[in-house]
């Protein structure tokens, strides 16, 4: 998905998007989920472990502790002391409330809700089990009357809890750190995934000189073991591949020479009426042959690692002109009609640093392979040349029938010809546009086809030096 088009989307579609292609983002989720899963059962289980246990455990010494309070605040024979009970009050985090016939206080009215005085368990204890609320004791638990008809209601003062700090932001920040060094060891321990990707990516293009980096070459783990294993792919596509042009060059070189002789022995047969034929038609196959062996070599020597271009100052306007009037004087005469090619270029074309040659071949063999294939096409082949950033675009495009969609990507692969019904005649051997996309990368440009509809378009990108 490009950029633009990413952008388009909202950010919950890209995040999904993310997500759904990304290992390092999924394994992160797996642990924070699997994390929170565990923080969760434990928290529970402990929570219930103590709910259950911690009433019965707990009564005995809270009672104790409420009968210490009530006593430190009624001294027996005397009313509740109202300045005890505001000192425990500030001393520990309780509320205290006292009601009687004599004395009738409370250390915090704000926080004198019912509950308190129905004897109810703190918002606190309700949190940790509501079951307490039910407990029939409770009230027993937090309450005490005195002799001289007073009742002393203990409870828990919540101010104190909510001026400590909250833990859940503690726990979430903790967390988050947890969730962001785990996130950075996977993309530390799933890199090698990248460089495997982009080694691929440069065998796929034809790059083998640089290997697939192995972490720990020693001692590899998984990963290490797969790149490993893809760098000896490589190795083996790269000998496979040089031993294959290896033996196209030989055999090339090697027919060069009888042709050669052939052509020769044809050229000194007799011009008789009965010869002349059949020795027009040999010349013609022997000149396809040469002309097919030729591609092979310059197919061959622009493919490979070594190819080099011999640039120089070029005008592309005049060299297609040059060519245009070359590949029309080539063209074979025929009655009543005259080849013709639409030829425009832009006014402000910038000069290139190109191969001459191998423009000339590219011009020649995107013109005839137009020419080719609007023989009964009511419009003339077009050659347009436009600015295109510091470089130039070429556009060759006929009116002919075009190709089915599904066969245009393998146009430009060798000895790919769409119709294998053509004859040689009609439709070549397949390595023309082959020889134009080899052309056009040597220069570090591109390569497009489509349907012009009607006919086809070839599309050239040359980038400025």
């Amino acid at each position: 998905m490009s950029d633009a088009v990413t952008e388009k989307h909202p950010w919950h579609r890209r995040a999904r998007h993310a997500l759904g292609h990304s290992i390092k983002l999924r394994l992160v989720l797996v642990f924070l989920l699997l994390a929170l899963a565990m923080a969760f059962t434990f928290i529970s289980g402990a929570q219930k472990a103590f709910s259950v246990g911690w009433r019965e455990a707990a009564r005995p010494l809270l009672m104790d502790y409420v009968d210490r309070l009530a006593t430190d605040i009624a001294v027996p024979g005397q009313p509740p002391s109202i300045e005890r009970a505001r000192a425990l009050a500030e001393r520990l985090p309780v509320t205290v409330h006292i009601a009687g016939p004599q004395v009738n206080w409370r250390s915090h009215p704000g926080q004198d809700r019912p509950d308190r005085l129905r004897g109810e368990p703190p918002r606190e204890a309700r949190w940790r089990g509501a079951e307490w609320a039910a407990d029939p004791g409770w009230q027993g638990l937090l309450q005490r009357r005195t002799a001289d008809g007073h009742t002393i209601a203990f409870g828990i003062n919540e101010d104190a809890f909510e001026r400590r700090p909250r833990l859940i932001g503690y726990t979430l920040t903790v967390l988050l750190v947890l969730t962001l060094l785990a996130f950075l060891y996977v993309r530390r321990l799933l890199r090698p995934l990248d460089d495997i990707g982009a080694g691929a990516r440069r065998f796929g293009a034809g790059d083998f000189a640089q290997p697939i980096p192995v972490r720990h070459a020693d001692r590899p783990d998984e990963l290490g073991q797969l790149a490993a294993t893809i760098n000896t792919m490589g190795t083996d596509i790269r000998q496979m591949l040089d031993a294959k042009r290896a033996l196209l060059l030989a055999i090339s070189h090697e027919l060069r020479s009888p042709l050669t002789r052939a052509r020769l022995n044809t050229e000194l047969l007799p011009e008789t009426a009965e010869v002349n034929p059949q020795r027009e038609a040999l010349l013609r196959d022997l000149q396809d042959m040469a002309g097919l062996i030729a591609d092979l070599l310059e197919s061959e020597r622009l493919a490979s690692r070594h190819a080099a271009l011999q640039r120089e100052p070029v005008a592309p306007a005049a060299l297609a002109a040059e060519v245009v009037a070359d590949v029309l004087a080539r063209q074979p005469e025929r009655p009543g009609t005259r080849p013709e090619i639409v030829f425009q270029a832009a006014p402000d074309l910038p000069m290139l640093s190109l191969d001459p040659a191998r423009m000339r071949l590219l011009l020649r063999n995107l013109l005839d392979n137009a020419l080719r294939h609007s023989a009964d096409a009511p419009q003339p082949p077009e050659l347009h040349i436009s600015t295109a950033g510091q470089g130039i675009q070429i556009e060759v495009r006929d009116h002919g029938p075009g190709v089915p969609e599904d066969q245009l990507s393998h146009l430009a692969e060798p000895f790919y010809r769409p119709d294998t019904a053509r004859t040689r005649a009609q439709g070549g051997v397949g390595l023309g546009l082959y020889l134009c996309k080899l052309v056009a990368q040597a220069h570090g440009g591109t390569f497009a086809v489509r349907n012009a509809l009607p006919g086809l378009a070839v599309q050239v990108r040359l980038p400025g030096r």
